[in-house]
């Protein structure tokens, strides 16, 4: 299915505010209740729209440390990077998990409350997981942007 500019409207406006009413909803991209309505269904069932989420202030929580992990495995095979991605989906201070090209295999981002929180995180998980050959580790010194709005 193609999207139309109202369908982007929609998809832009629900981005920044996934909790908006379906009136306000309607008034912001100027359609009818019933027809905003009919359109944010169409676009879940579509799966445009995979969920809706509440996003948490990682401070407020005490996981005010954000760490990027590059992971390099022992070879490519494919049981070997099944093995490593079923068992990092397991680390729960693992937000982002992805396979790369490039110099590292994998990039992680993972949280902590400091950095002897991720020492404890690297010594109980990630230094068991399966085929990690090596692993860099870099602190993220402060958060200049950050987004979950994807472009349209």
């Amino acid at each position: 299915m193609d999207l139309d500019p109202t369908d982007i409207r929609i998809l832009q406006a629900l981005q920044k505010k996934g909790r908006i009413s379906n009136a306000d909803l309607s008034e912001a991209v100027n359609l009818s209740p019933s027809a905003c309505h009919r359109r944010v269904h169409r676009l879940e069932q579509e799966g445009f729209i995979k969920d809706y989420v509440a996003l948490l202030d990682a401070r407020k929580i005490g996981m005010p440390s954000t760490v990027f992990v590059e992971i390099t495995l022992q070879t490519q095979a494919d049981d070997v990077l099944e093995a490593f991605e079923a068992a990092v989906r397991r680390v729960p201070a693992v937000l982002e998990c992805h396979l790369m090209a490039g110099k590292a295999d994998y990039i992680l981002k993972v949280v902590a409350e400091d950095t002897e929180d991720f020492a404890r995180i690297h010594r109980q998980y990630l230094t068991r997981l399966p085929g990690v050959a090596q692993m860099q580790s870099s602190f993220a010194l402060k958060t200049v942007f950050k987004t979950t709005a994807l472009p349209l």
